[in-house]
C-alpha cells in the first residue's frame, strides 16, 4: 500500500515523515518505508493485510494531506530453461537477495534495499532463439567491479568480453543472457 504527500521542502518532508512514523509507533520499523524528497514524501506499507490496513488508517489521520499514488510496480522476468542454473548468476551480478520466505532455486530475487525491481524467472519448455532476450547494464563503483564480476563467475556466469574494461565487462549466465558490469572509468 503506497501513498504520497506533496511537500515544499526537505524540512517539510521530514515533518510529514515524523507524523507518519509517530502514528505507526513501534510498528513503523517493521512495516513502514519512507522516501523523502524535496517535493514529495512517499509512504509505503508492507506487512500482513490486517496490520497494513490498521497502520494506513493511523497514517491517514496523522497525515490527512496524503494523495492517491498510482500503483506501478516494475518486475523483470527472465525466461529460462534451467532456472536453478541461472538464478545464482543474477543474484550475484545484481547483488540481490532471496525474497523473504522464498529462497528456493526457482524463487524470485530482490534488491536488499527494495529500490530496484524484483527479478523472477519464467520456465521455458523449449529454446526460443528468435525471441528477444534481455541485457542489463549494472553500474557499480569502480572499486566494486572486480568483486561483482568474481561473484558472478563463481555463480555460474562466464566472461564474454573484457575488451572495453574498465568501462564495462560483458558477462553471461549459463543460458547466454548477458549483463554488463560498468563503471565510470574509461568512458568518453
Amino acid at each position: 500500500m503506497r501513498t504520497s504527500v506533496p511537500v515544499s521542502s526537505l524540512a517539510h518532508a521530514t515533518e510529514v515523515a515524523t507524523r507518519a512514523i509517530t502514528a505507526c509507533g513501534a510498528a513503523a520499523d517493521d512495516h513502514l518505508r519512507v522516501d523523502l524528497r524535496a517535493d514529495r514524501v512517499f509512504l509505503t506499507l508492507g506487512s500482513s493485510e490486517q496490520a497494513t490496513v490498521e497502520l494506513a488508517q493511523l497514517i491517514t489521520v496523522a497525515v490527512p494531506e496524503t494523495e492517491p499514488y498510482g500503483v506501478q510496480l516494475l518486475e523483470i522476468a527472465i525466461d529460462a530453461l534451467d532456472i536453478p542454473a541461472i538464478r545464482p548468476f543474477w543474484k550475484a551480478v545484481l547483488a540481490y537477495t532471496d525474497e523473504g520466505g522464498a529462497d528456493g532455486p526457482r524463487d524470485p530475487i530482490v534488491d536488499p534495499d527494495r529500490l530496484g525491481p524484483a527479478i523472477w524467472f519464467q520456465q521455458m519448455s523449449e529454446p526460443r532463439p528468435q525471441r528477444n532476450r534481455i541485457h542489463f547494464d549494472v553500474s557499480v563503483a569502480h572499486d566494486e567491479a572486480a568483486a561483482r564480476i568474481e561473484a558472478a563467475l563463481k555463480a555460474g556466469g562466464r566472461l564474454v568480453s573484457g575488451e572495453r574494461a574498465p568501462a564495462f565487462w560483458v558477462l553471461a549466465d549459463a543460458e547466454g543472457n548477458e549483463a554488463c558490469i560498468t563503471t565510470w572509468q574509461g568512458r568518453d
